[in-house]
């Protein structure tokens, strides 16, 4: 996003914004490739945010973050890892971009309901058709007189 960066608030919709003070890090050794730095560098970011006491949620939204993040909430508390890349700075950006897209997902509408249609005439005609064609290039496939 424009003007994202890791360490300020996080736009996820409209105006639904986590400020920077509700994001809470925690740093641990990531395992992987690191070089000489991997034993010695805190590279391995979680992410720890209450996503249902975030401010500007309609009641809508808190009741499908509810629904939807449920199994993932522990004690009220959203934890999102990231460790795929070396430097912490990296990761933090993964962890941020990735808090979005499951909080966007989460609070975003369902889809409008599907109503059943039947196949148009036509396309029935036109299915048999083809159905009978394919038939007939097989049945003269078969013949060697």
């Amino acid at each position: 996003m424009a003007g994202d960066d890791a360490f300020g608030d996080l736009p996820v919709v409209g105006s639904l914004v986590v400020p920077a003070s509700a994001l809470s890090w925690r740093f641990s050794r990531s395992s992987g490739p690191g070089g000489q730095g991997v034993n010695t560098a805190d590279s391995r970011v979680e992410l720890v945010v209450a996503p249902l006491e975030l401010a500007g949620l309609t009641e809508t939204q808190r009741a499908r973050l509810t629904e939807r993040l449920g199994p993932r909430l522990v004690d009220g508390l959203l934890t999102i890892a990231a460790s795929e890349h070396r430097q912490q700075l990296r990761n933090r950006e993964a962890a941020r971009a990735r808090l979005a897209a499951v909080l966007r997902a989460a609070v975003a509408a369902p889809p409008p309901v599907r109503r059943k249609t039947k196949p148009s005439r036509g396309s029935q005609e036109r299915r048999i058709k083809a159905k009978k064609e394919r038939g007939q290039t097989k049945r003269l496939r078969g013949s060697w007189d």
